[in-house]
């Protein structure tokens, strides 16, 4: 039996893991994921209850329940780097055992909901669209890192964008990963499927311009939203929803991304008074969460 090394995995002398400070007692196996810290209280609000509050750095935490159903929000920041951090801890805090370091011998499946909000790269999909990523696609290059890429990834749908695309060589290769099929069933009456970005930034990485121009070239949206894979289209952006996706597979988690459209980047326009849309989200997803 391994042991992981403190170097590998740090925990903080209070038995907490080093980056979310979380203990594995304070952690449900329901996690629903934010990017910004001060959404955390906007779900937190609609707990009936809290039994813990937790906060490091970006990343803040709450335990409670709601209908009855232990839950935990973690705010992530923005990034798939930092999805990294996040899922890690998340399967360590449920799958190793803190006092041996070592891998527990019964594997605990999470299941983690992103909540986010998002780009629009198709123009029949209004602001306040409640859209749920079947398919996270990473710009980022971060599954590469990780023994098995390939196991988790839609390889014939990467390679027919890559080739679509003409993409650049010094540009990280996508990867494709579908998102758990029971929660695309949970989330499939209240929502619109598409097929999600994750760029590992927000202005080149998603094609916008402001004083450097895109590698891609200013017409790489159009190129994207124009590519069509068996009947199915790439819908929007957001920027963390790839690594949330691969990372969970590799890991034998459950996990989806959904986000509520508050640009639409083919008119060109944006919302920036986007809670109410929101807060509706959030409430469709605890609602279905709760019946887990």
């Amino acid at each position: 039996m391994r042991t992981i090394p403190p170097s590998e995995l740090i925990i903080n002398g209070d038995g907490s893991v080093f980056h979310l400070h979380l203990k594995p007692s304070q952690l449900a196996d329901l996690v629903i994921l934010v990017g910004d810290p001060g959404r955390v209280d906007m779900v937190a609000g609609m707990f009936d209850e809290c039994e813990c509050r937790v906060e490091s750095r970006e990343f803040r935490t709450v335990t409670g329940k709601y209908k009855g159903r232990r839950m935990s929000v973690l705010s992530t920041g923005i990034g798939t780097d930092n999805i990294d951090i996040v899922v890690t801890e998340l399967d360590a805090l449920a799958n190793v055992d803190f006092e041996s370091r070592s891998v527990k011998a019964e594997h605990k499946t999470l299941t983690l909901v992103r909540l986010g909000t998002s780009g629009a790269l198709q123009a029949d999909l209004p602001v306040g669209t409640q859209l749920m990523s079947r398919t996270s696609v990473g710009f980022d290059g971060l599954l590469g890192y990780y023994e098995g890429r390939d196991s988790v990834c839609d390889v014939e749908m990467e390679r027919s964008f890559v080739e679509y695309m003409g993409w650049g060589e010094k540009l990280p290769v996508p990867y494709f990963v579908n998102a758990s099929e029971d929660l695309v069933r949970l989330f499939a009456d209240s929502t619109v499927e598409g097929i999600t970005i994750s760029a590992p930034g927000f202005y080149g990485p998603q094609g916008r311009m402001v004083r450097l121009r895109p590698s891609m070239g200013e017409d790489m949206n159009r190129r994207i939203a124009e590519w069509n894979y068996c009947g199915r289209r790439i819908t929007n952006y957001e920027m963390e929803g790839s690594a949330l996706a691969a990372l969970a597979a590799l890991l034998g988690h459950r996990a989806i991304t959904i986000c509520t459209i508050i640009a639409q980047r083919v008119v060109g326009s944006a919302q920036t008074d986007y809670r109410p849309f929101v807060e509706a989200m959030v409430r469709m997803a605890l609602d279905k969460l709760a019946t887990l």
